[in-house]
């Protein structure tokens, strides 16, 4: 596809999406020294091995080992092709595609057409919603719920009519096959094989994937209607627990914020954007789960969970704030009065005393569990008392910082009149036994740099290989010094990889190119040679090497070469004195091998 694409046409959208700016929107990139690391999107992990170096445009993840440029970023992470990254990256730049290059999607044509189904649909409920008499008692709803007219637009908020086939009808005329549209959920069929809309009567959420395409579905009933709450049934487009309301519009809020805001609710969602809020997102009438809390992890340190404050969401509000615990983040509880939800307290209280008095006023997840833990126990049975302090002091243990121990350790001396002392020797036993870094996430998360991980590897290596390694960064950065490597030995390098990626090299440069990582990726088609490249780049240079040190690693190259030469020969003639029954000899030769390999493991 990029040979029917002008090379200039891409060069221009490649160069007007920073790669730093692309991948921030999928997870926390944090800077150090040139470069930026974060969470690795493509495997599971918890201290990150995933740099993006902005200078060179390219990725790296030092764990998993993929890397590219900002175009086969979006190919693996969105599954895109080659022209759906392009045209993504032209969008989001107003850099106009030439009309007559189109591509077949990756995605399968049933796919797109349940994807422009439910476009098609978003559209239409929130017109009827908004502009016309089918859609009033919906509209009316919304009014009553403190809704306002710029949310409804935001959020697409729509109405379906209490009309049993308006949807099928609708869609019939716009082409839609009625069994495509049976097995989307977006109408439901009988017994008798009638078909009836799934959502008549009810208040539309468009449900959103991270690319802001509506793939499902919220209803609310106005009346008498079970359930009260609908979903879209589940589909390769739409799984509840991989998917998060309003993700895609709190991103870039929560990269400003650094936090993220977890309602229960599509309703709480609405009410805090409107008081200017918009680092929130919540999950779809599910409990949280470890997808949706590894998501979050990628994208910001902290999470303040906001559910009700009633039994169900204090339960609920525990097990999110382990789970998201488990995967890294810091967790902080928002505190409601009974029976509130945010929603009710923010139409109550208004926005300001919400932000102030419940998000900023959030308990850390120590005193959330000191306070939910109690619930269970009769603090005025000595029993129950001394029960609940142990099971606090087991929580305590696993934390790092002596500051945090001691200041809740204090508390409960206060509380309980226990010496300090005694809690002390207490969780120091509890410490011993559970180990001293369970809470350590957040503090060294970000303290492996890409010197680092060279450095590692390096030491696993020969030294040829690492002077082939060193020698081709300084070349993807270098015209001058790969003329020189070029004269000196061309492919003559010793890993098969190396002498392909030097070939290129070599012929990118003679195309007039200057050096460019980025753009020389897009002159390779092989997914693992890629990789090495960007791992290549990545190696840490010195601006001024000498002429000596690119001889060093010449001089290294050629040596190993020689004698893996040698050693071939040698091979060769060893096994012709097999083959003419003289075991001297081949004994003779076998010892020169093994000479030669000692000198050559020697100079390692």
């Amino acid at each position: 596809m990029s040979n029917q694409i002008p090379e200039h046409v891409i060069e221009e959208i490649r160069k007007a999406n920073d790669i730093v700016d692309i991948i921030g929107e999928y997870i926390q990139l944090k800077k150090q020294g040139r470069n930026y690391f974060g969470l690795c999107p493509f495997h599971g992990e918890k201290t990150p091995s995933f740099s993006v170096t902005q200078e060179k445009q390219i990725f790296h993840c030092f764990g998993c080992g993929k890397g590219g440029n900002v175009i086969t970023f979006l190919m693996e992470m969105e599954n895109y092709s080659f022209y759906e990254a392009l045209q993504f990256l032209a969008d989001r730049s107003g850099i106009q595609l030439p009309e007559t290059n189109k591509s077949v999607s990756t995605l399968s044509q049933e796919t797109q057409d349940i994807l422009s189904a439910h476009e098609w649909l978003t559209k239409l409920y929130h017109h009827l919603l908004r502009f016309t008499k089918d859609g009033k008692e919906g509209y009316s709803y919304l009014k009553n719920r403190g809704v306002n007219d710029e949310a409804i637009d935001e959020f697409q908020l729509g109405f379906a009519p209490n009309v049993k086939n308006f949807t099928a009808e609708f869609l019939h005329k716009k082409g839609y096959h009625q069994q495509l549209l049976v097995k989307a959920g977006l109408i439901t069929q009988q017994d008798d094989n009638q078909v009836s809309d799934r959502f008549r009567g009810r208040v539309i959420f468009p449900i959103r994937n991270h690319l802001g395409k509506t793939v499902a579905f919220g209803g609310r009933a106005l009346g008498d209607q079970k359930p009260k709450y609908m979903n879209s049934p589940e589909s390769e487009l739409f799984h509840k627990g991989k998917i998060l309301y309003n993700f895609d519009l709190a991103k870039k809020h929560i990269r400003k914020k650094n936090a993220a805001i977890l309602f229960e609710g599509q309703m709480d969602i609405i009410a805090a954007y409107q008081a200017g809020i918009k680092n929130v997102i919540a999950t779809l009438g599910t409990a949280l789960t470890e997808y949706q809390a590894k998501l979050l992890n990628r994208y910001v340190d902290t999470v303040v969970i906001c559910y009700d404050g009633d039994r169900a969401g204090l339960d609920a509000a525990y097990k999110a704030a382990v789970l998201l615990r488990d995967v890294g983040c810091e967790v902080k509880i928002a505190h409601l009065q009974h029976n509130m939800d945010p929603d009710n307290f923010i139409e109550k209280y208004g926005g300001e005393k919400f932000e102030n008095e419940v998000i900023k006023a959030s308990d850390t997840f120590i005193s959330f569990y000191m306070r939910y833990l109690m619930k269970d126990y009769n603090m005025n049975n000595e029993g129950d008392r001394l029960h609940y302090i142990e099971e606090v002091l087991k929580q305590l243990a696993m934390i790092d910082s002596s500051i945090e121990r001691e200041y809740y350790l204090k508390e409960l001396s206060n509380e309980y009149n226990i010496s300090m002392d005694t809690l002390s020797n207490e969780i120091s036993g509890y410490r011993e036994k559970f180990g001293s870094n369970k809470d350590n996430r957040q503090k060294n998360r970000y303290t492996t740099s890409s010197r680092e991980w060279n450095v590692r590897k390096s030491k696993l290596l020969p030294a040829f290989h690492n002077a082939e390694r060193q020698l081709l960064s300084y070349m993807l950065q270098d015209v001058v010094i790969t003329d020189k490597v070029q004269t000196e030995i061309g492919a003559g390098f010793n890993i098969d990889s190396h002498k392909i990626i030097a070939t290129y090299l070599y012929a990118f440069y003679e195309e007039g190119n200057d050096p460019d990582v980025s753009l020389f990726l897009e002159k390779i088609t092989e997914p693992k040679l890629q990789q090495e490249i960007t791992e290549i780049a990545m190696i840490p240079l010195q601006d001024d090497i000498s002429d000596k040190e690119i001889n060093d690693y010449i001089r290294i190259i050629q040596t190993k070469k020689s004698d893996m030469d040698a050693i071939k020969t040698l091979k060769d003639q060893q096994k012709r004195a097999e083959q003419q029954q003289d075991p001297i000899k081949a004994a003779q030769i076998a010892m020169q091998i093994i000479e030669i390999n000692k000198q050559s493991k020697n100079m390692n």
